[in-house]
């Protein structure tokens, strides 16, 4: 109550002793939020806090008052915990440091004293590769490894996250501080490089420079991105290539690993600085140790970074025109013949068992080495694909590579076949050729079936490949598979998809029997078809009158006229093929009706019955209520032109297409059969006349079909012809039903 107002507020901390100890822990501890924040300004504002707890901390540690060391130990843990980025300022300065630490040992959780500062005076060790000469950076970066050591090891428990956040973000800003200061300093950067060139330095002296090369590049991270692209263009003209190039040749493995990892943190900062030396004559030399050290048993996994590294390089997706040229020609020139010779020395004689063969490449190159191969072998063809093609077919790469389904390592054996599936994805005519005409399957087919029953990675790739090759529809390959193997597959013909590889092998030879019957009928097919689009070219090209008409009644075809029984009037035509001069509305079922061809003594049979019938609708039409003048005034006069080209383009049609043999005959007929309506169509006569040449049509046919029957009978072409003119010249349209189609006025039915 005596350090806290009215209003519960912390007025001010109690005085540093042994004594009161307890109150400030409880003070530090068990305060809300609000005091939280209330305690961090006080201890802020108390310079000689830190100096006195530390002090008191002394005395307790030299009088072995371990009560007091555990609390001692939980009011920093505390105060650390308040997260206060000015605190930490405070408590991580060179002065407090080590006694903060120090109190930190003395956790009432751990059944014994930790001792940290004994670990950081005299096991941790700091190499300086060349002398640092400002203070300050010095004191930065112990500053770093000892907060660093604090978050990690000693309240590596008891940070909560945004504590450990805080923590990382003094980390980072104290090793962009460290590196800016660094590069900015040429005297130091050029003692650097001047050190590792020297052929009087140490060898041990080199390693050292090495590492620290290696350590001041991954710090650069902290740096923003322009400072990071200006210090590795920095380095790389200073020639820090030449000194990674060194150290791959080194016998070192860990050196030869840490010039990998600067590699590394260049392509990913900007591969264009490795490839733009590789490119140069001086650098042509690193592209062969990496090759050479994806090659060679390290003891560790380290020939993922040199596969990674070769991928970068081989990229030809970011790769520019001069230098994507340069790199792979360089590359398929003198060092994939050295990856394909590591498989084939790699992999046991035919016949002689993995375990029986001694001695040699064979035992000597891991497995890993050889997969790494194959993935990059896999990742050229994708990228690479004509060089890939010509280096493959010329020097048989492909049989070299499936040498792996002899190694009794499965995972290798699936590489070759994901290798292969990788060359079929490109579908190159002339790989697929060259698989069919070497037999390339073979292997991979022997390792499936010497696979048998298990359900295992090579069992899966192999069918995916069958089954790809049926999806993408390679026939070739289809026929070879079935036609060659399909002896050893019979036992498996249960699995789905070599069950499917079967039906599609079957489908081609289907297929291919089927193109070759029609290719043997199709000259005569398609002469036959060009004669009767010849024909159909002529015939609507023939009378530029049908083309009138059809276009008069397109303009028509939204304004019909309509009869007296309120049916709109058609003007059908006749022609099965004149489809194109008059749309049918009703008759959509006979639309397609082709009318057979009639010889002329059955048309003189069917005149008889098609007049008796003719005689009865006339008599049916003649009964019903006449249509009024007016109407029929004007939907006579409505463009009688248009009508008159309708009327010669029918009887065109008809001359062609329904009875061709006998034009001449039923044009002559034609004329004293339609006198008497001649004059109610053509424009010779006033409409007055053609009104009443409409009105009296019906009985002075009736009267005139009576004198001449004979005459009518004798010329049923004559018939067909007269039936249509009635159509068009208006008044007889009520004589055929609404409903009849255009073939039904042609038999008079």
């Amino acid at each position: 109550e005596t350090f806290h107002s009215m209003n519960s507020e912390l007025r001010e901390l109690p005085p540093i002793e042994l004594s009161t100890l307890p109150l400030i822990l409880k003070t530090v501890t068990e305060s809300g939020i609000a005091d939280q924040m209330r305690l961090t300004e006080l201890i802020l504002n108390d310079q000689d806090f830190f100096r006195k707890l530390m002090d008191l901390f002394r005395i307790c540690e030299d009088l072995e008052n371990i009560d007091g060391l555990h609390m001692i130990f939980k009011i920093i843990k505390g105060i650390i915990l308040l997260n206060s980025p000015q605190i930490f300022e405070k408590i991580f300065g060179d002065e407090l440091m080590m006694d903060i630490i120090g109190s930190l040992e003395y956790d009432p959780d751990v059944p014994h004293v930790q001792h940290h500062r004994n670990f950081l005076k005299e096991h941790v060790v700091f190499k300086e590769a060349i002398p640092i000469r400002d203070p300050l950076v010095l004191s930065k970066i112990h500053q770093t490894y000892r907060v660093g050591y604090l978050k990690d090891v000693v309240l590596a428990r008891v940070l909560d996250e945004a504590t450990v956040a805080n923590l990382n973000s003094i980390i980072h800003g104290n090793n962009a501080y460290v590196v800016s200061l660094l590069k900015d300093d040429s005297t130091f950067i050029q003692e650097l490089f001047a050190r590792l060139r020297s052929p009087t330095t140490l060898e041990e002296s080199k390693k050292n420079l090495v590492h620290f090369l290696h350590e001041f590049c991954g710090l650069s991270k902290s740096l923003q991105m322009v400072q990071q692209l200006r210090l590795f263009r920095d380095l790389m003209n200073e020639g820090i290539f030449d000194i990674v190039t060194d150290a791959l040749q080194s016998q070192d493995k860990k050196l030869v690993l840490t010039g990998t990892d600067i590699l590394i943190l260049f392509l990913n900062q900007d591969p264009n600085l490795l490839r733009s030396y590789v490119v140069r004559q001086e650098g042509i030399p690193l592209l062969g140790l990496l090759v050479k050290g994806m090659i060679t048993d390290f003891g560790e996994d380290m020939h993922c970074q040199f596969l990674e590294i070769l991928r970068s390089l081989l990229d030809s997706y970011t790769l520019s025109g001069a230098q994507r040229d340069t790199i792979i020609e360089i590359f398929y020139e003198k060092h994939l013949g050295q990856l394909i010779d590591v498989i084939t020395a790699s992999c046991p004689p035919e016949g002689i068992a993995q375990s029986a063969s001694s001695g040699g490449r064979v035992e000597s190159t891991k497995p890993e080495i050889l997969s790494n191969i194959c993935e990059l072998l896999c990742f050229c063809v994708l990228h690479h694909p004509y060089r890939i093609k010509c280096n493959f077919l010329l020097n048989n790469v492909v049989d070299k590579v499936l040498l792996l389904t002899r190694r009794r390592e499965k995972y290798l054996v699936v590489a070759a076949v994901r290798f292969v599936r990788t060359i079929l994805s490109r579908h190159d005519e002339h790989l697929i050729n060259h698989f069919v005409k070497n037999n390339l399957l073979k292997p991979i087919v022997d390792a499936f079936v010497a696979n048998g029953n298990r359900y295992n990675l090579l069992n899966s790739a192999v069918l995916e490949l069958f089954e790809y090759i049926r999806k993408e529809n390679l026939k070739s390959l289809v026929k070879y598979i079935v036609d060659s193997f399909w002896n050893q597959l019979v036992n498996f013909e249960y699995l789905a998809s070599l069950h499917s590889f079967k039906v599609k092998y079957e489908q081609c030879l289907e297929s291919s029997g089927t193109n070759n019957n029609v290719n043997s009928v199709d000259p005569r097919k398609r002469n036959d078809e060009r004669a009767l689009e010849k024909e159909e070219e002529d015939y609507f090209n023939d009378s530029d009158e049908e083309d009138t008409a059809s276009a008069s009644h397109t303009q028509r075809a939204q304004a019909q006229p309509v009869l007296s029984n309120g049916v709109a009037a058609s003007y059908s035509s006749l022609s099965p093929r004149s489809g194109g001069l008059v749309d049918y509305d009703d008759d959509e079922d006979d639309e397609d009706y082709r009318p057979p061809p009639r010889k002329q003594s059955e048309t003189l049979e069917e005149d008889e019955g098609t007049m008796d019938s003719l005689r009865l609708k006339r008599k049916s039409a003649s009964s019903k209520e006449k249509e009024p003048e007016l109407v029929k005034k004007q939907r006579l006069s409505k463009n009688p032109k248009s009508r008159d080209s309708v009327f010669a383009a029918l009887c065109s049609t008809l001359s062609q297409a329904v009875l061709p043999s006998k034009k001449n005959a039923s044009s002559m007929q034609l004329t004293p059969h339609t006198d008497d309506r001649s004059k109610g169509v053509g424009e010779q006569e006033d409409s007055s006349n053609s009104i009443n040449s409409s009105n009296n049509s019906s009985s002075d046919e009736e009267i005139h079909r009576d004198k001449e029957p004979t005459a009518s009978r004798s010329c049923s072409d004559c018939m067909h012809g007269g039936s249509d003119n009635r159509q068009l010249s208006g008044e007889d349209c009520a004589l055929i039903p609404p409903k009849s189609s255009p073939e039904m006025a042609v038999n008079g039915t």
